[in-house]
């Protein structure tokens, strides 16, 4: 199957309402069998597991890569001079950036769009959003820039605006735009990275001033705020979100996405902290032991691997540094890797690096 072809099969099952295991499967063997055959680290780590085209019987037994090798190698089914885009990861304090390579953005595209319309979007198919976050012109590289300007593109109206540059958060003109939609009655979205809200939270604080945005407004955030602004535990972010902005908690949606997958997962609302997250029929989840790679019996902790058929160029199952436990409906984000878990991952790391460099201790 061309390349071609399998974008179009694949634009085809994210239109659907839903798929069939049978169907997951079916596409998950196709990626696999193509990405074996065309990602050479991949291949030389799938064959020192003993896993082939021949061998893998279902999505749940493709090997999956550690998020931090795409760090330190190629992920790609062509040549990486050949990528329409690529999307970086923010870095580290050595400054490595993981690259994931998209030849073309169609599903990508596809898979936000229809997911976002879905769970946020809902009943509406416009709504007027401000952004908090930098332009995609401002940072090309970043999947979550892109992931907004199609937000705002498709489903925002017109006089939709971002509220974040170089400089940082221009809070007298978001303060006017609170204001001015306060006043519309119209809906209003605000959209952006966690940080940005609790920056946007201590200006408000410093001005005494509060907001009631009208019913049916809400507000997406993602990508939480480690390292970035002053740590906060999520039931005191979003109660600070709901009475300064005046939003319910529950209009409160998180996305959960990283730069290494190309679809994304959402909560529905915030009105008990964790929330329960989920993704679309084309994006699967398992919670793993990270030592022995066994499946964790329901409501047990473990680390996160997503199976993502929308990772056609590079892999489709990644494991992640997030842990989390499977309820019914989806899984409950518990915070980052620590200890025996982190260093389960440290050693898949170790692993795949070795395996794909085509050396062994």
């Amino acid at each position: 199957m061309t390349q071609q072809e399998m974008i179009e099969s694949l634009l085809q099952l994210i239109n659907k309402e839903t798929s069939t295991e049978e169907e997951f499967n079916e596409h998950a063997l196709m990626l696999f069998a193509y990405q074996y055959e065309n990602n050479v680290p991949y291949r030389t780590y799938c064959m020192q597991k003993g896993k082939t085209a021949r061998t893998v019987k279902t999505w749940r037994d493709i090997p999956a890569v550690p998020i931090n090798a795409f760090k330190e190698l190629t992920l790609s089914c062509v040549p990486p001079e050949q990528a329409e885009r690529v999307f970086m990861t923010s870095g580290t304090t050595q400054g490595v950036r993981g690259k994931h390579y998209h030849p073309a953005l169609s599903v990508y595209d596809q898979s936000m769009i229809v997911n976002f319309q879905k769970r946020f979007m809902k009943e509406r198919n416009k709504i007027k959003m401000g952004i908090l976050f930098p332009t995609e012109d401002e940072l090309p590289n970043s999947s979550l820039a892109h992931y907004l300007a199609l937000a705002v593109n498709v489903f925002g109206t017109e006089d939709s605006r971002y509220f974040v540059n170089r400089d940082g958060l221009d809070i007298d003109r978001l303060l006017a735009e609170l204001e001015q939609a306060e006043q519309s009655g119209e809906p209003y979205a605000l959209l952006g990275a966690s940080f940005s809200f609790v920056h946007l939270f201590e200006e408000l604080a410093k001005r005494g001033k509060t907001f009631r945005l009208p019913e049916g407004s809400r507000i997406l955030d993602t990508g939480g705020f480690k390292n970035q602004s002053r740590e906060m535990d999520l039931d005191e972010f979003y109660d600070t979100l709901s009475s300064f902005l005046g939003v319910p908690r529950r209009e409160c949606i998180n996305m959960y996405g990283m730069t290494e997958l190309s679809t994304q997962f959402y909560d529905d609302g915030n009105e008990t902290v964790p929330s329960v997250k989920s993704g679309p029929h084309w994006i699967r989840t398992r919670v793993i032991h990270p030592l022995t790679g066994e499946e964790m019996p329901k409501g047990e902790r473990g680390v996160l691997v997503h199976c993502d058929l929308g990772n056609f160029n590079s892999v489709t199952t990644i494991l992640t540094e997030d842990t989390g436990v499977e309820t019914d409906g989806g899984f409950l984000l518990l915070g980052r890797v620590q200890g025996a878990e982190a260093k389960g991952c440290s050693i898949a790391v170790e692993e795949f690096i070795r395996a794909a460099k085509g050396t062994s201790e």
